[in-house]
């Protein structure tokens, strides 16, 4: 594997490089050598903050943790990834596409799917035009995190959506 570690913070030291590596070096099993992962460790205050990004083809394999400890945060993070491939392996992995990021044990062992996925209701809304600020003002009135609508400026689907610290973020489909 391919490690990118940069700090937002923090200086990365020799000891937090070898802490990561030797951690998430341990998902080596499931990806090619020549993958590539994105580590950003960052301090806010008391957080100690770990992203990791993996992008394989066709899909990107994230996980954020965030603890008062880095190493902990470290270790947390290896933890849900390893979880997360094993979880929706079915689902991350098409041999016919995203196959090539993977090895070849990973694709062929099979793992327990503990907790399908079932989508339980389905609700339909009209989408009606309006602006990114407009449709955050009515997410905060129904009281949701996010919202969906038809952007009145570029006439495409989009959601805005609550992010830590009371900002707010814009999704548009990049067609």
């Amino acid at each position: 594997m391919k490690f990118t570690i940069v700090g937002k913070n923090i200086n990365v030291t020799e000891g937090l490089r070898i802490a990561v590596e030797d951690k998430i070096g341990k998902l080596e099993k499931y990806f090619t050598p020549d993958t590539e992962v994105h580590v950003t460790l960052s301090v806010e205050k008391e957080r100690q903050k770990i992203e990791v990004t993996i992008p394989v083809k066709g899909n990107i394999i994230r996980s954020e943790q965030v603890s008062n400890d880095m190493y902990v945060s470290i270790d947390l993070v290896e933890e849900i990834i390893e979880r997360q491939l094993k979880k929706y392996k079915t689902r991350i992995i098409d041999k016919h596409q995203g196959g090539s990021s993977f090895r070849q044990d990973f694709l062929e062992n099979d793992y327990v799917d503990d907790e399908e996925i079932k989508i339980v209701r389905t609700k339909r809304f009209d989408i009606k035009p309006m602006y990114p600020e407009d449709a955050c003002v009515q997410m905060e009135l129904l009281g949701h995190n996010f919202f969906v609508f038809v952007n009145a400026e570029t006439d495409q689907v989009s959601v805005v959506y609550k992010r830590k610290g009371g900002t707010y973020g814009l999704i548009e489909a990049d067609v």
